[in-house]
């Protein structure tokens, strides 16, 4: 392994994120324990992440190709190039890390946006004879973490029902092919600082059991 893509959905300073203070701490223990690894950030709310359009596509999941894309507008050719290069981004990669809050029992929207822009033919999925999909992305050793914050410390007998942001964002990464996902959760935030404080450290003691699997 020796590329990390580190993913954060989140407008709020990395001091004042409990989702960004914990996963900047996986990233650097990730980084000591392996000093060659090179990392890329892309922040969702700063890089632009285009909002799909049928016009960008010649198929189901099927970007335009180089000359198709030629009767578009430059506009619109940018943003399939731009979209192109996200999903060759994260194809890239050996280890993921996306840092997000829970929104709604969800994530923040620019998630799902950027999502949808990585699912891609002939990238990170692909369609058998009978037009089933199948990820791609089982060609080399991957490792997904999804780093999530949330105020309150949901009972772990419910959790697998109010935790829909995790379990979609797992499910498409083992859909793509990406065996191993991991999960490192902020809970219980609160509403004063010394509750998130309490947070963001007990998250931080699982570090090492993640670092384990690298």
């Amino acid at each position: 392994m020796n590329k990390l893509l580190y993913i954060t959905a989140n407008t709020k300073p990395e001091e004042e994120s409990s989702s960004k203070t914990v996963a900047r701490r996986l990233v650097n223990a990730i980084k000591e324990k392996l000093p060659d690894m090179e990392i890329e950030e892309l922040d969702l709310y700063k890089e632009h992440i285009p909002q799909l359009r049928h016009l960008y596509f010649e198929g189901r999941n099927a970007i335009l190709s180089r000359s198709a894309s030629a009767e578009l507008s430059e506009q619109e050719q940018k943003e399939v190039g731009r979209i192109n290069q996200l999903c060759d981004q994260f194809t890239a990669a050996d280890i993921y890390i996306l840092a997000a809050p829970m929104w709604s029992l969800s994530f923040p929207a620019p998630v799902k946006e950027y999502i949808d822009c990585i699912v891609q033919r002939g990238k990170t999925i692909e369609f058998d004879e009978s037009n089933k999909p199948y990820g791609l992305l089982y060609d080399k050793p991957r490792l997904f973490v999804y780093v999530q914050s949330s105020g309150a410390n949901i009972p772990w007998i419910i959790k697998p029902a109010l935790n829909k942001g995790l379990n979609y964002v797992r499910d498409i990464m083992h859909f793509m092919g990406i065996k191993e996902f991991e999960e490192l959760l902020v809970d219980g935030t609160g509403t004063t600082e010394e509750e998130r404080l309490e947070a963001i450290e007990s998250a931080t003691a699982e570090i090492d059991s993640i670092l384990d699997s690298i």
